[in-house]
């Protein structure tokens, strides 16, 4: 039986991962007889409230890969406007293409077959060095992060990132 198109491109992302690794996050598979979960480790970006943390997610491919988004979800606990309470990241580069029913976001802002793991993860990367306060999926983070990113926000953050050190020795 011959592997899926989106196997094959997922097999390759993972390959070029692994010869050219990109500054700022590792990737790999959860289970290696499963393409379509994949683990990855995000270094907190410097310069930011997330420097020192290490955050462990999730990606969850569709079949239809590239034609539609991965789902990606952080498993270690992190504090961000664009992270829902159970750890589901939204972003422009993670939505379904197409036009906007709330017109948030430009259809080039939104899933393009052209992504790879590579830019999604540089996209992440980006969202927690400057989040997206206008489009937030944890409303509190976001309220936090307007009226309070010196106080509150920052001390959630910090202890969010200190629980990384510990969720890394323990797994």
């Amino acid at each position: 039986m011959t592997e899926p198109q989106s196997a094959l491109l997922l097999r390759r992302q993972l390959a070029e991962l692994n010869k050219n690794p990109v500054e700022g996050f590792s990737a790999g598979l959860i289970d290696d007889n499963d393409l379509y979960r994949w683990e990855v480790l995000i270094i907190g970006p410097p310069d930011t409230l997330y420097e020192g943390g290490v955050f462990k997610a999730h990606l969850t491919f569709p079949r239809d890969y590239p034609l539609r988004p991965p789902k990606m979800k952080f498993i270690t606990d992190i504090w961000h406007p664009n992270v829902d309470k159970s750890g589901d990241v939204c972003i422009s580069i993670l939505h379904e293409p197409g036009e906007d029913k709330y017109g948030y976001e430009k259809p080039e802002e939104r899933w393009l077959p052209i992504h790879t793991v590579e830019t999604i993860m540089i996209s992440v990367i980006s969202m927690l060095a400057d989040p997206n306060g206008d489009s937030p999926a944890n409303v509190d983070a976001a309220k936090e992060w307007r009226e309070d990113r010196h106080g509150e926000f920052k001390r959630k953050v910090a202890r969010c990132r200190v629980a990384t050190l510990f969720f890394r020795v323990s797994n």
